[in-house]
């Protein structure tokens, strides 16, 4: 059971403001590792703003604990959760004009394609969220 998540997006949002490698969002997750979470959150977006893809692999090889994909419907980001097979993916949608996620998903409207895709992540082992 997990008990308690930390979502690390901020730490890489802070380092690609700055343009560096700073703060460190494997280190940051170490941390949070090391104080007992259960489970740490990246969010892959679009458009790399924040999580580089080099940040989700690093993440996958050096996690001891659960990791959680937050990620929007798309074909590319379904291919690479695919390949990493983190423990859950959390489905949320995405607004470039957004700074962080502030509406939900609109299940409703996609219905089927939700669902196929949820089918094909249990396929994979992959526990499905979805930020409605």
């Amino acid at each position: 059971m997990i008990n308690l998540g930390v979502n690390i997006d901020h730490v890489a949002t802070l380092r690609q403001a700055r343009r560096g490698v700073r703060p460190d969002v494997i280190a940051a997750a170490k941390i949070c590792e090391l104080a007992g979470v259960q489970q740490i959150t990246a969010h892959l977006r679009k458009d790399r703003r924040h999580m580089q893809d080099r940040d989700i692999w690093a993440l996958k090889e050096t996690l001891l604990v659960h990791m959680n994909l937050e990620m929007a419907a798309e074909e590319e980001i379904i291919g690479i959760a695919k390949e990493i097979q983190p423990y859950t993916v959390c489905l949320v949608p995405e607004n470039r004009a957004e700074v962080t996620t502030e509406g939900g998903l609109d299940v409703a409207g996609q219905t089927e394609r939700l669902t196929e895709l949820t089918r094909e992540m249990h396929e994979k082992g992959i526990r499905v969220s979805m930020f409605i």
